[in-house]
């Protein structure tokens, strides 16, 4: 499976941005499918993640309320819409995948296969 991420880009803070993940490739099988991002400096941390289904979706705490994680499976696609940015969510935004069963979802890093390339998202102050 390969992911290819895209949205990323420059936004004011409290700005949004939508960031899309393209899955092509063994997409016939099922795969969760989450949002991690790595800032200057720092560990990727796990930002949302989303169930094979769509049913499912789990955030960080730092991103919940303001965050979503929907996914078209008929694309074979998942979004981030991003509401309400702020200067420190600067970072790369990676979109990973793994083979899952029906309603699960994953937030550790080292539970995914596959990654994205990233997107860069900066928020200005």
């Amino acid at each position: 499976v390969q992911l290819q991420a895209s949205g990323g880009g420059l936004v004011q803070t409290g700005g949004s941005l939508r960031l899309a993940c393209a899955a092509s490739g063994r997409t016939g099988s099922m795969y969760a499918m989450g949002w991690f991002r790595q800032a200057p400096g720092k560990e990727r941390e796990f930002v949302a993640a989303i169930s094979w289904g769509g049913t499912k979706t789990y955030y960080s705490d730092s991103v919940k309320g303001r965050f979503t994680i929907v996914r078209d499976i008929a694309k074979n696609s998942v979004y981030l819409q991003m509401n309400s940015l702020k200067p420190e969510e600067t970072a790369i935004y990676y979109c990973a995948a793994r083979l899952a069963v029906s309603g699960a979802y994953y937030t550790t890093s080292h539970e995914y296969s596959y990654w994205g390339q990233g997107t860069l998202v900066t928020v200005s102050s």
